[in-house]
């Protein structure tokens, strides 16, 4: 099963990940150290967004942790993370106003969004699945046939994880463009301010972009396999 391609194309897409994810904290965390003239905090950013966009029935609370900001469709609530809650600096806006954005495509019923979200427990359950059968196919390697439908198997719960990261890339894509279209409308950012929340936003963007090449990789060499076990 781990194939030398396999644990190349694995270590090529760890690598490019790691690289985005410290190229993305570092750029957030210049960012929060530039306070915005606008004064607002992310908790007040959101409240604003949320309330002029005319959705009354999410709260906006604080998480612990840092870049654990997310909104949940379940209790309607958006997460900021507490530097993300209290700050007052362009990371901050931000992150606030891109999470808002995802509380906005929930009230209009986004299709992506529904899609994402129908997806979870698939692609939970997939990916539990894919261990199992890892550990099974070491032990079913002297089956031709059942390694065989063991991969199969592998290549059915990567093509959920797949679209999965695909329809991820929109979702957030969305998002960003409603939270940076808003904060300028309303004067959150100005001139330079938005130009360095669109990099912070762009650089986030890029982390789903090489999930989702990897995801896609991945399963096209799954498929590669199985195709050359079957000539």
């Amino acid at each position: 099963m781990f194939h030398p391609g396999y644990l190349v194309l694995l270590i090529v897409f760890m690598v490019i990940g790691l690289l985005v994810q410290f190229r993305l904290k570092n750029v957030f965390s210049t960012f929060s150290k530039i306070p915005l003239r606008s004064g607002y905090s992310g908790k007040e950013i959101a409240e604003k967004m949320l309330r002029e966009s005319g959705i009354f029935d999410v709260k906006v609370i604080s998480t612990e942790g840092r870049l654990t900001d997310h909104y949940n469709p379940k209790d309607r609530t958006v997460n900021l993370s507490e530097d993300v809650y209290e700050g007052r600096s362009i990371t901050a806006a931000a992150i606030a106003a891109h999470e808002c954005g995802h509380a906005l495509q929930h009230a209009e019923n986004y299709s992506p969004l529904k899609l994402r979200s129908s997806l979870v427990p698939v692609v939970n359950f997939a990916s539990t699945a894919m261990n199992f059968i890892y550990i099974g196919m070491f032990v079913l390697a002297f089956s031709y046939q059942l390694y065989n439908q063991a991969l199969l198997a592998i290549i059915i719960a990567q093509a959920f994880i797949t679209l999965f990261a695909l329809v991820t890339l929109p979702v957030e894509l969305d998002a960003s463009k409603r939270a940076l279209a808003w904060i300028s409308a309303a004067g959150i950012t100005r001139g330079e301010e938005q130009q360095k929340a669109e990099t912070g936003l762009r650089w986030a963007a890029m982390t789903y972009f090489v999930a989702a090449l990897a995801a896609v990789a991945q399963l096209l060499f799954f498929i590669m396999q199985y195709s050359n076990r079957r000539d």
